[in-house]
């Protein structure tokens, strides 16, 4: 699913700047909407949540290579965008939403059912800086970068049970570094902006068991997300 959305991203940023290069065309929607000092729009988009591990003692399964399985599922973005011009190349972004998403988590050194069903909905919440090039017709190739943090409404951090009752629990903050490229596309009553975006984690998020031989974080130096987002944003 993760890959097919990428394809359909660039599929119709290509399509839509191919358009433009080759057809002569020459009505400028928006003309004036990078202009203002301060501008203001929304996003919807998909996302693709992924953990990271480091290992106290590596000893993977020596048939899958792995200590943990995790199983990704595309989730569901929605936020604000608040835009500062710096420049006529550079913007100051914030970019506050709420990401919805579910892994899956298994352990696979064990006789025992450890599937975990892991759903979080995060309060997330970036500060990017906007690289753009000059405008060229009526669309805009951008890189983008920052860093982030997110709250973790789901994390059972404060849960007195761990997975030994059947909870995996995670801290409730964390932080990131983000990375990622776009184009705005400038309609005729609107400015759409497809983008896609990974999101990696800073710091451990892994709260661990009471039993410090436990198969689910008895081995685990650290717990990290990675992601990648992808959004459309209308201003």
């Amino acid at each position: 699913m993760k890959k097919f959305f990428i394809i359909a991203l660039f599929l119709f940023i290509s399509n839509a700047s191919f358009a433009q290069l080759f057809s002569g065309e020459s009505v400028v929607n928006q003309p004036n909407i990078d202009n203002a000092r301060w501008s203001w729009g929304y996003f919807l988009g998909f996302n693709s949540y992924d953990f990271d591990f480091d290992y106290i003692d590596y000893n993977p399964d020596p048939v899958t290579g792995q200590d943990f399985r995790i199983g990704t599922r595309t989730g569901f973005n929605v936020g604000l965008v608040g835009n500062l011009k710096l420049h006529n190349n550079l913007d100051l972004r914030l970019e506050p939403g709420v990401n919805f998403n579910t892994r899956d988590f298994q352990a696979l050194k064990a006789d025992e059912s450890t599937y975990r069903e892991i759903s979080a909905t995060y309060v997330h919440i970036p500060l990017l800086l906007k690289f753009n090039a000059n405008r060229l017709n009526n669309f805009r190739p951008f890189v983008t970068g920052g860093l982030s943090t997110s709250i973790n409404l789901s994390s059972n951090e404060n849960n007195p049970d761990d997975n030994s009752a059947g909870q995996f629990r995670m801290k409730t903050n964390t932080y990131y570094y983000e990375i990622g490229f776009g184009i705005d596309l400038y309609l005729y009553y609107f400015k759409l902006t497809p983008s896609i975006r990974g999101v990696f984690a800073i710091n451990d998020e892994l709260v661990r068991d009471e039993d410090p031989n436990s198969i689910y974080t008895g081995n685990v130096d650290s717990m990290s997300s990675r992601a990648v987002f992808i959004n459309f944003t209308f201003q």
